[in-house]
């Protein structure tokens, strides 16, 4: 039960066992522009204040939190104002909270790219690398023909990936922003997303380079363009992108275009992602309907 407060500065509203669940409705009050500070109680829980001119407002939010704290919302504060947690004998397990946190963010579309990425990965680290980007890579010629007799080359080099780092950025990329789409808009919005940005920039990409890539950054940049727009024209429905995290990966997108990374890059592949999710938002929004695309 919340507590009473009294008239100090900053006064207590709750106690929590888990300092996780503390954190997180902390970070999501700073979206609000509310600071939470959390305090260690002689008993092993955790006891959260806040300023007194805040105490109503911080009160109705934690009612609304604690009912559903793994909500899209929670998560996406944590997100972008996350806390390295140090998890103390009365936490949740490290093995336990990161399942929760984890599958409470994706849903079965999320869930199933991620997956396969990784299995991919793993079966081609374990040698057979050379049989599966030949199965999985563009068509070394396109044509109708090709197409009509292996269709899932359209979209089969989003699949693969070629080191730890590869792999790592683009997943967990995917399911942070996915998750997001997903859970706000519905698997078909996803599903449209994944499919269209990879056809798009797969496509750019083998008629600039020819078939030698793979990666699901086309893919990726595709859902930073959706969230981003998405987020400028539709607020009110709670998906968005920070802005640092925005100009972040504009700027890595730069630096592949004027070549000043140690590393090869598909940047067609990433600017008409880019480009196709921030048309899809637009799409989403104007067209189609937020309520529709939810289905």
């Amino acid at each position: 039960m919340p507590i009473e407060a009294s008239d100090e500065t900053l006064v207590p509203v709750v106690q929590l066992k888990d300092h996780n669940i503390a954190l997180l409705f902390s970070n999501y009050m700073k979206t609000l522009g509310i600071m939470i500070d959390i305090e260690q109680s002689s008993d092993a829980g955790y006891i959260i204040h806040c300023h007194e001119p805040d105490l109503a407002q911080v009160k109705i939010e934690f009612e609304a939190f604690i009912l559903n704290p793994y909500a899209n919302k929670y998560q996406q504060a944590a997100w972008q104002h996350g806390e390295t947690v140090r998890l103390n004998a009365g936490d949740y397990t490290l093995l336990k909270s990161f399942k929760e946190s984890f599958l409470a963010h994706a849903g079965w579309v999320t869930l199933f790219v991620f997956i396969v990425c990784w299995l991919v990965f793993l079966v081609s680290e374990l040698g057979w690398a050379k049989t599966l980007f030949t199965s999985l890579h563009f068509y070394p010629q396109l044509s109708i023909d090709a197409f009509v007799a292996e269709p899932l080359r359209l979209i089969g080099p989003a699949f693969f990936h070629f080191s730890w780092l590869h792999i790592v950025f683009n997943t967990m990329w995917w399911w942070q922003l996915g998750g997001s789409i997903e859970k706000q808009l519905g698997k078909t919005c996803l599903l449209n997303v994944l499919l269209i940005s990879a056809i798009v920039s797969n496509l750019g990409q083998y008629m600039v380079s020819g078939a030698n890539f793979g990666g699901l950054s086309g893919v990726v940049y595709a859902l930073v363009g959706f969230v981003w727009w998405f987020g400028y024209l539709a607020p009110e429905q709670g998906l968005s992108l920070a802005k640092p995290i925005v100009a972040f990966l504009l700027f890595w997108l730069v630096l592949g275009f004027v070549d000043l990374l140690p590393v090869n890059v598909a940047n067609t592949a990433h600017l008409l992602g880019l480009i196709s999710g921030c048309l899809l938002a637009l799409f989403t929004v104007k067209v189609i309907g937020v309520e529709k695309s939810k289905h």
